[in-house]
């Protein structure tokens, strides 16, 4: 995922495309796992008379939602967590079921625009990236992890093929004086990697994103909030996600085709279902959908830009299983410090 152009801020991609497979409608109630901007939950409460539970991990975009929750009244609900807890942040509230789940999967424009969370290459900041203000931070991770995990989270998150390369530069530079800032990360990881080259892409992106994904624990949120989706959905409930980058595409497209029959997992934690077991979702169109070329143009991040989308049959939900994902033997910040 590459660092967004200032055209692209606080626009949601596939708007139109995210609103047309939830169907809102009067009396529903819907959640937007992924509040941000909140352009998707105003969206949803201006197409039909429904409710909104907004959910975001992020104080300061919840923050800036009370303007859109008084505009509302009582049919937007801000909640302040990890939409991989949706099951329980909504129970918590006397909610048992919902008519729609939205995710748009990954750090939102406005983190990426403050220098002073971390996330950026761009401007020199303080090397932070965390979505939660708490917890370990990015530097953390850069100072304290051992080289081989270092270059292993790089590698997978990041897909870095000068993963070992850009390890042993942090490892050595360290070693000297601890590294604090992004600015001074992006510049041993742009010696590391070899310049940018023809490429466009600045040669700090994927360690960047690696350490971002892996800070937040995003790959994991994001099977646990499919889960909390599938759990929450009702009958006739509608799942729309949205993804940037083929990490979080791959979990959406094994997690749906899990559930909809076009694929069960083996695993030995979750045996094949027996013959004919009911899928509990149905797919909304086969495969991926894009932004339309118009979009593309208009707004950069939606240039990669991937749409899945499901609706829940009336199928008990299937266990949560990390490795049918692709998630059994990825890194984990518990215990890598």
């Amino acid at each position: 995922m590459s660092e967004r152009e200032p055209s692209a801020l606080h626009v949601p991609v596939m708007l139109r495309d995210v609103l047309d497979c939830l169907a809102p409608k009067d009396g529903g109630i819907y959640v937007d796992g992924t509040f941000g901007a909140g352009g998707y939950t105003r969206a949803i409460l201006e197409e039909a008379d429904c409710k909104v539970y907004a959910i975001d991990r992020d104080p300061e975009a919840l923050a800036r939602g009370r303007v859109i929750e008084k505009e509302f009244g009582g049919r937007l609900t801000l909640v302040e967590g990890c939409f991989g807890d949706m099951e329980a942040l909504l129970h918590e509230r006397g909610v048992a079921a919902v008519d729609g789940v939205a995710l748009d999967v990954g750090v939102s424009s406005m983190q990426l625009d403050q220098a002073e969370r971390g996330f950026s290459f761009m401007a020199d900041g303080p090397l932070d990236m965390r979505m939660a203000s708490a917890g370990p931070s990015a530097a953390d991770v850069v100072n304290e992890c051992e080289e081989a995990e270092l270059a292993r989270i790089i590698f997978i998150y990041g897909e870095e093929k000068k993963s070992r390369a850009v390890a042993r530069a942090i490892v050595q530079a360290r070693g000297k004086e601890k590294i604090t800032r992004t600015g001074e990360l992006a510049e041993i990881v742009s010696r590391a990697v070899g310049g940018r080259g023809a490429s466009r892409i600045h040669p700090a992106t994927r360690t960047f994103q690696a350490l971002r994904i892996f800070v937040n624990d995003e790959l994991r949120e994001l099977a646990r909030g499919l889960s909390g989706a599938e759990n929450l959905l009702r009958e006739g409930g509608r799942l729309a996600v949205v993804a940037f980058h083929s990490l979080e595409d791959r979990i959406v497209k094994k997690f749906l085709a899990e559930r909809s029959g076009a694929q069960r997992a083996v695993s030995r934690h979750m045996p094949l279902p027996e013959e004919g077991a009911p899928a509990s979702f149905s797919l909304l169109f086969r495969g991926a959908r894009a932004a339309s070329e118009a979009e593309a143009q208009d707004n950069p991040r939606a240039r990669s830009a991937k749409l899945r989308a499901g609706v829940r049959s009336g199928a008990p939900a299937l266990p949560l299983d990390f490795a049918s994902l692709g998630l059994g033997k990825a890194p984990q910040l518990e215990g890598a410090l």
